[in-house]
């Protein structure tokens, strides 16, 4: 008797999400345009197979099949560019290059980090604060996660409207400390159509 051949297994979200992370950080590198960086995904959050997953990195180094491979999204590693404010606003808006590390120095102003049309190469940002008496307000796009546990506040307080486990979009890390002023993580509000 002839056993027939076992059907391809289902791949997961979190085989997707790899995937997409490591298209990423190829857009990082400079091999593949964001035009690319686009059709490439659409391929990979509609694959079903692990077969699916492997031609958007037909023609980029490594094994394709790594892709498959369960790891943990790495800390960036390098330098942080340093952000610093005295008593006056901090603000970083708009299209902006966001590094893989940020730290965010302010005494007395107000923060506002808003990453909704900035461009985002790396898969895991991280974000050191050392706030003093003025509040911080960072906007994250629709598909960004953000973990803010290692964020302590004095007096004010610390409120994350954002999913806390990494996914299919870029993944926040945010650390550090807050005097006086609170610290909020969200997306941008929609009202009438517009984004606030």
């Amino acid at each position: 008797m002839t056993v027939p051949p076992r059907p391809e297994i289902r791949i997961s979200d979190a085989d997707r999400e790899r995937a997409a992370a490591k298209l990423r950080v190829a857009l990082g590198e400079g091999r593949i345009t964001m035009v690319e960086l686009e059709e490439r995904l659409a391929v990979v959050y509609a694959a079903r197979f692990a077969s699916d997953l492997l031609p958007p990195f037909d023609d980029l180094p490594g094994d394709p099949r790594d892709v498959l491979t369960d790891v943990p999204l790495t800390t960036p590693v390098g330098p942080p560019l340093v952000l610093r404010a005295g008593r006056g606003t901090l603000r970083r808006v708009g299209q902006w290059q966001v590094p893989a590390r940020l730290r965010v120095q302010s005494t007395m102003g107000a923060v506002l980090l808003d990453f909704t049309q900035a461009e985002l190469t790396h898969p895991v940002v991280e974000i050191e604060l050392e706030l003093g008496a003025g509040p911080a307000r960072l906007l994250l796009p629709d598909d960004a996660t953000a973990d803010v546990e290692g964020l302590h506040a004095g007096v004010g307080l610390v409120r994350s409207r954002v999913e806390c486990r990494p996914g299919p979009g870029p993944h926040f890390r945010i650390y550090g400390r807050a005097g006086v002023g609170s610290v909020v993580v969200r997306r941008r509000y929609r009202v009438a159509g517009l984004r606030l």
